[in-house]
């Protein structure tokens, strides 16, 4: 696996929306720092459902990026879905909440999917890109940084696993919003999951 691409957001008010987003990211040139808070000059504007140490850098992989040209029909720079960073040879049905991504010095830790938004809906110019997202069962994933460091395109990637039961994105997305089986609840808890998951799971909410 490779980087083919490192992505930065500049603010920009949407058709039909009133609030500015940094869900526009452009492919950069040239190496990045990243550290607990993600890619250095990233725009994060809605800081409540966007950012933080849990969500700190948001992973596309090429398979479904190129899956996803091929159901709309249209060419996606690197960036469109809001991506930070695209990784040749990745696919979502690999990634579960805890495995590793080492590129370089830097080393990410899977925590949570990519739920779609309004945002989002508006960013692809459809509507209901939500539902469609979400039935294609193919999310993108949100890291934390356990190393920070510099990135650019070209790196290699190294891949790792988690070792523990499998909290895979698929179904953290397809579960979102919904009550677990206090089976499922028990190996949420047990996987490094994105830690608003994990107090929502002992607040009763999921």
């Amino acid at each position: 696996m490779k980087i083919l691409a490192v992505c930065l957001g500049r603010p920009e008010t949407l058709p039909g929306k009133k609030y500015k987003t940094g869900i526009n990211k452009l492919a950069i040139q040239g190496p990045i720092m990243v550290d607990a808070e993600g890619l250095v000059g990233d725009a994060i504007l809605n800081r409540k459902h966007h950012g933080g140490v849990d969500r700190a850098v948001y992973i596309e992989g090429s398979i479904d990026l190129d899956w996803w040209q091929a159901e709309l029909g249209c060419d996606l720079p690197y960036g469109t879905f809001g991506e930070n960073l695209v990784i040749e040879g990745l696919e979502s049905v690999m990634l579960a909440a805890g495995d590793r991504l080492a590129i370089g010095e830097v080393l990410l830790e899977v925590t949570s999917a990519r739920i779609p938004c309004a945002t989002f809906a508006a960013k692809m110019g459809e509507p209901t890109f939500v539902k469609r997202y979400t039935r294609a069962g193919r999310p993108g994933a949100y890291a934390r940084v356990l190393q920070g460091g510099m990135v650019e395109a070209g790196q290699s990637v190294e891949f790792t696993p988690w070792s523990g039961d499998r909290v895979t994105m698929r179904e953290m997305m397809a579960s979102f919003g919904r009550r677990l089986s206090e089976t499922d609840r028990a190996r949420y808890m047990a996987a490094p999951v994105h830690y608003k998951v994990k107090d929502a799971i002992r607040a009763g909410k999921m």
